[in-house]
């Protein structure tokens, strides 16, 4: 009983609909903004941080794909709905159960035999009934080789053969996605392109920490400088952008000025058709001993 508990609020931690379905009289904290800009906003906001805030487009949504309650997606299709919200879905193929997950091998050679469809097919069945726009992300950030995803790092056709695979499985019960390809936006991403017959939008993550930039590249990053190359990269393939993923760290100043462009820069990238923010602590450690950073927007500005 208690693990089924434990994996229900997790479901809803990483739906992000905790505020709305365990913390009805939460308050928004005071710290918490929308960027200024037109481009369409959304948030993957586990802790409801952004629940009465207006100027909100998107609602992202991480699942794995074991260990998931499908039926909290109907809780999480009306709390989109009451928000006028669209989802972002984003399908991780593992457990998060960290001492229960597979290798990078198990699940290469899982998808490829056809035992992983059963479970993409049960997620995306579920999706199916919602009635709601939607897009559809599986198995992000497949360029990076940090060891964070195991279906990251893996040779570009194996990783190309999975994604066609999962994308055929879903289609058959959501036709009307949009369907996402969401590398980190690194030199190799356009290795993994599965085909424009398979992908709708791009997405690209892009963080920014400040320490970390210091330390390690010499100073801080803008957002210019960070996604500028990578939006560079994503635009070969004739496809609108997303930034699927953001989060920056830093002194007020670096924060500020972040703040001030990740929605004002429309004429510089003209592709580029919405920012959706990671309001949440990272859940995986920074490379160089830097730790966990906090990317929410009541802990993001540094003493």
């Amino acid at each position: 009983m208690k693990r089924l508990m434990d994996l229900k609020c997790q479901t809803f931690r990483y739906l992000g609909v905790t505020a709305a379905l365990v913390l009805a009289t939460a308050s928004v904290p005071a710290a918490q903004t929308v960027p200024p800009g037109s481009l369409p906003f959304g948030v993957y906001d586990p802790n409801g941080d952004f629940t009465d805030l207006n100027g909100v487009s998107i609602e992202h949504l991480f699942l794995p794909w074991e260990d998931v309650l499908l039926s909290s997606l109907v809780e999480a299709e009306d709390y989109a709905k009451a928000r006028d919200r669209t989802l972002l879905v984003t399908i991780e193929p593992w457990t998060w159960s960290r001492d229960e997950r597979n290798t990078p091998r198990v699940l290469r050679n899982g998808i490829e035999s056809g035992a992983y469809d059963e479970k993409m097919a049960n997620i995306c069945a579920a999706l199916g009934q919602l009635d709601i726009p939607m897009t559809i992300r599986w198995a992000q950030e497949m360029d990076d080789k940090s060891g964070q995803f195991i279906w990251a790092g893996w040779e570009p056709k194996a990783y190309i053969s999975a994604y066609r695979r999962m994308n055929d499985v879903c289609r058959r019960s959501v036709p009307d996605a949009k369907y996402m390809w969401s590398p980190l936006g690194l030199e190799n991403m356009a290795d993994y392109y599965p085909g424009d017959d398979f992908v709708d939008v791009v997405g690209l993550s892009v963080f920014s920490y400040q320490p970390w930039e210091g330390a390690v590249l010499g100073g801080a990053q803008s957002f210019e400088d960070i996604f500028g190359p990578r939006y560079e990269r994503a635009i070969q393939f004739g496809k609108p952008v997303m930034v699927a993923e953001l989060g920056f760290v830093g002194d007020a100043e670096h924060v500020a000025q972040w703040n001030a462009d990740v929605r004002t820069k429309g004429d510089l990238y003209p592709e580029l058709t919405a920012v959706v923010y990671f309001d949440q602590q990272e859940v995986y450690p920074w490379p160089d001993g830097f730790g966990l950073p906090n990317w929410r927007q009541t802990a993001n500005v540094l003493e």
